[in-house]
């Protein structure tokens, strides 16, 4: 199954079938809102409005935890972020897609693992990005029209304000390619979860460092975000269909030496709460 986590109408797809609303309760609370399933191609897919339709919820308020967690319930696999990114690089044009493989995270406020509580374990995120997925979503937008690159590195921010100068400059001299607020905690939690992770970032902007154009204003992201949600369905329609029928890479198995709590010393009730993630990893032997 493929999960899409991104803005309302997203499943909104040529051919999609069996289209269907289900809310899911998790240990960390309410997902943004009720997940929409279907099947596309044969492929089932799962989709999430990262927002809330109508995008009540800021980037700091969203339950990261419950969002992906309720995915994994229901059996997601391969996890595709989509949205709306500034550019910190002239090359990088509104309009511009990136698929990114590493992030920075300037975040403060945000829980992002679903361990502590009695459990511990330390998931390796020197490559966040699931690379096998990533090239599907990157052929995916390419096919599909859009002006793609490859890797680069996203700067994950707290907002909800957008950055000072100062701060935009301190970015590019980090090499950042662009900016955000909401897909690092997708990344971590995913990688928890033991699923394969891409983003498609969809830059709709210059961040304030490009002093020859005038400040973001939320106007202008939204012009181009609307302009954008097309290539984004179609991209989606393409990715669903290039998925491999078998998982080939490691992040199914991100966890496998992570947990470092001995077994005798977890709770019954810790494995409960965790039982779609670690499950696997305590089933009685025969």
């Amino acid at each position: 199954m493929l999960g899409v986590i991104g803005g309302s109408g997203l499943y909104e797809l040529p051919g999609i079938e069996d289209l269907r609303e289900e809310r899911v309760s998790t240990p960390f609370g309410d997902p943004s809102d009720a997940i929409v399933l279907g099947r596309l191609g044969g492929v089932d897919a799962a989709f999430l409005p990262r927002h809330g339709r109508g995008h009540t919820i800021s980037p700091t308020e969203i339950n990261f935890r419950a969002n992906v967690y309720a995915l994994k319930q229901l059996g997601v696999q391969f996890l595709v972020s989509v949205g709306a990114v500034g550019s910190l690089r002239a090359e990088l044009p509104p309009g511009s897609v990136v698929v990114p493989d590493q992030f920075i995270d300037r975040t403060v406020a945000r829980p992002s693992t679903f361990f502590g509580d009695g459990i511990v374990a330390h998931v390796s995120l020197a490559d966040p990005v699931c690379q096998v997925l990533a090239g599907i979503v990157a052929d995916a937008a390419g096919a599909c029209g859009g002006r793609v690159r490859r890797g680069g590195t996203y700067i994950c921010m707290e907002g909800p304000q957008f950055s000072t100068r100062a701060e935009s400059h301190l970015y590019r001299s980090w090499q950042a390619d662009v900016i955000g607020m909401t897909n690092w905690q997708e990344a971590k939690l995913a990688r928890e979860a033991e699923l394969c992770f891409a983003s498609l970032a969809m830059v709709t902007d210059f961040d304030c460092w490009k002093e020859d154009e005038e400040a973001v204003e939320v106007e202008d992201i939204l012009r181009v975000l609307h302009a954008n949600a097309d290539l984004a369905r179609r991209s989606v329609a393409a990715v669903v269909r290039a998925l491999p029928a078998q998982r080939t890479c490691g992040c199914g198995s991100a966890l496998a030496n992570a947990i470092i709590t001995a077994p005798d010393k977890i709770s019954a009730e810790a494995r409960r709460r965790l039982a779609p993630i670690v499950g696997k990893y305590f089933e009685e032997k025969p």
